[in-house]
């Protein structure tokens, strides 16, 4: 059986800000940092990891750092697959300024953003090369809300329609040497029990 627990980083002033990350590199606040340092905690108590893959990007970057240390287990390696969705030239904006200067149907122009297609087969073939060169090993995966969500509807569409993942959410897909399953989804109990809020 092999396992891939993908947790999306902490929070950052971008998301409190509605302000779109994509490939920008945003760091943590200290918000962020306590979601990363709470998740890393529970992971340490309740379960047992053989090595952590990360996004190379600020953000997923200091989330698996903080994991790392707290788990005393090395990030293997950082994997620009996992990267967000870019966002071309929305990047840094918020949903006003978009309005203000494209106008309501910005998502019909063709800003630089990224496809949902190229995204889920970047996030799909990374998970993947995890199967086939870490089979039978647990391994956590540091990435980001979009870059999961699309990846989550591309390998398991019948399970999933839409997604919403919160900060620091753990979703767990099982492999069983012929399917995938996902069994446990966008769980963010260690925010409740550390008492951490956006």
């Amino acid at each position: 059986m092999t396992v891939i627990g993908i947790v999306r980083h902490g929070i950052t002033e971008w998301n409190l800000s509605g302000i779109a990350q994509g490939s920008s590199d945003v760091p943590l606040n200290e918000t962020g940092k306590s979601q990363a340092a709470a998740l890393a905690d529970r992971l340490s108590a309740e379960e047992r990891w053989d090595m952590i893959i990360s996004s190379d990007l600020a953000r997923a970057k200091e989330t698996a750092e903080i994991i790392s240390e707290n788990l005393a287990l090395p990030i293997s390696f950082f994997d620009t697959r996992l990267r967000e969705m870019s966002g071309g030239e929305i990047e840094g904006t918020t949903e006003q300024q978009r309005l203000e200067k494209w106008g309501a149907e910005w998502r019909k122009l063709d800003l630089g953003m990224e496809s949902s297609d190229s995204v889920g087969k970047r996030g799909s073939e990374a998970i993947d090369s995890i199967l086939k060169e870490f089979a039978g090993k647990r391994v956590l995966v540091v990435s980001h809300g979009a870059l999961i969500g699309i990846t989550l509807r591309r390998m398991l569409p019948e399970r999933f329609e839409k997604t919403d993942l919160q900060n620091t959410s753990i979703t767990i897909l099982e492999h069983n040497g012929s399917e995938w399953d996902c069994t446990l989804y966008n769980c963010v109990k260690h925010l409740e029990t550390a008492g951490v809020r956006d």
